[in-house]
């Protein structure tokens, strides 16, 4: 029985009307394809890009330099160092991103106390030279204001599962 169905089969040529069918009905559906740079995905609030440093309304950094992220990060690319003010406060001396060890897991987003540290939209950055694979505080923190309220938006949107 199955090689007469097969043989009817191949003779109306059902299967080259079925691929017919499927091309035909891409033919008319609009292309996904995006044009990029000029166009771009759509990305989660959750995406994990370029790290930031961020600072509070009143311009100070919010990092108290508890080490959390350095003790976390399984890459071990980052590195701190901090001081004591003379209010009893610690604020970092030096905090450096390895960017070619960072795996973007988000511990060290997780980790941190009071939101200094996090994950931004941005996935499209380059390094000319081996030296700039290290990204000191002052670039992190320039990340930081640069993106601020995209970073405060997506941290609004994802508070109820935090």
């Amino acid at each position: 029985m199955r090689p007469l169905s097969d043989y009817l089969r191949s003779f109306f040529l059902v299967e080259l009307l079925r691929g017919m069918r499927l091309t035909g009905r891409h033919f008319i559906n609009r292309s996904i394809t995006l044009e990029f740079p000029e166009e771009r995905a759509p990305k989660s609030p959750r995406f994990r890009g370029h790290l930031a440093l961020r600072r509070y309304p009143n311009g100070e950094e919010r990092c108290i330099a508890c080490k959390l992220c350095e003790v976390v990060c399984p890459a071990q690319a980052i590195t701190i160092e901090s001081h004591q003010r003379e209010d009893g406060t610690r604020r970092t001396t030096r905090y450096e991103v390895d960017m070619f060890k960072c795996i973007y897991c988000g511990f060290c987003e997780e980790s941190c106390p009071v939101d200094s540290i996090v994950l931004t939209r941005l996935d499209t950055y380059h390094a000319e030279q081996s030296s700039e694979r290290v990204i000191d505080k002052q670039k992190l923190l320039h990340m930081g204001d640069q993106y601020e309220s995209q970073i405060a938006a997506d941290r609004a949107v994802d508070a109820p599962y935090r």
